[in-house]
């Protein structure tokens, strides 16, 4: 059996929606999505659904307060944003784009609300010398704003382009595997806690 195997009796699966949130052309975000989804790979505890921002069209335009969102990007929501209320928790998989991150991720974001709240969020970031650190940063001032908790602990990738080998694994990947399954060991206390908590008393947000 797994180490982290559901044992009977035992809470059913974390949903964890794993973001991909680079939409830019000849992009490693797809890459280090799929090397993360294989360190979480054989854990039962967890039901992975990747978002891949690549596949949701959702314009820039949004509607005014009490208005109505366009047929386009009505039709965009109601394929993504059940996927998100039906998450446990999120993993967000984001690069680093001038100090900040992805302009379609804060885009995403900004289109739902009750969808995060009382729910975790963890980070696996890329790019440059910083590893993404700086947009995680930014995030995590995001999604307290929108009532998420983001976990302590996350992944940083330094210098993808030359970092990953041509499997698109991490050349460091004794390292990374490890800060992987730290940051999903607190990910998964904090959303079952979370879960609980919502079943119990449905959050006032």
């Amino acid at each position: 059996m797994p180490s982290h195997a559901v044992t009977p009796g035992e809470e059913t699966p974390l949903r964890v929606a794993v973001v991909v949130a680079s939409v830019r052309e000849g992009r490693q975000g797809r890459r280090v999505a799929e090397w993360f989804l294989g360190t979480a790979a054989g854990r039962d505890d967890l039901d992975l659904d990747v978002v891949d921002l690549a596949d949701v069209d959702l314009p820039l335009v949004m509607p005014g307060w009490g208005g109505t969102a366009s047929p386009e990007a009505a039709a965009a929501l109601a394929e993504v944003s059940p996927r998100l209320a039906a998450a446990d928790a999120f993993v967000v998989v984001t690069p680093e784009y001038n100090h900040s991150f992805p302009a379609a991720l804060k885009n995403f974001i900004d289109w739902h609300h009750p969808q995060w709240q009382a729910k975790p969020v963890g980070f696996v970031s890329y790019g440059g010398l910083a590893g993404g650190v700086r947009a995680v940063e930014q995030l995590r001032q995001v999604f307290a704003e929108l009532h998420a908790t983001t976990v302590r602990d996350s992944v940083s990738l330094h210098g993808p382009w030359s970092g990953l080998g041509e499997d698109g694994r991490p050349r460091d990947a004794t390292v990374c595997e490890g800060a992987a399954k730290g940051m999903l060991g607190q990910l998964t206390w904090w959303g079952r806690a979370l879960r609980a908590a919502r079943r119990a008393h449905p959050y006032q947000g």
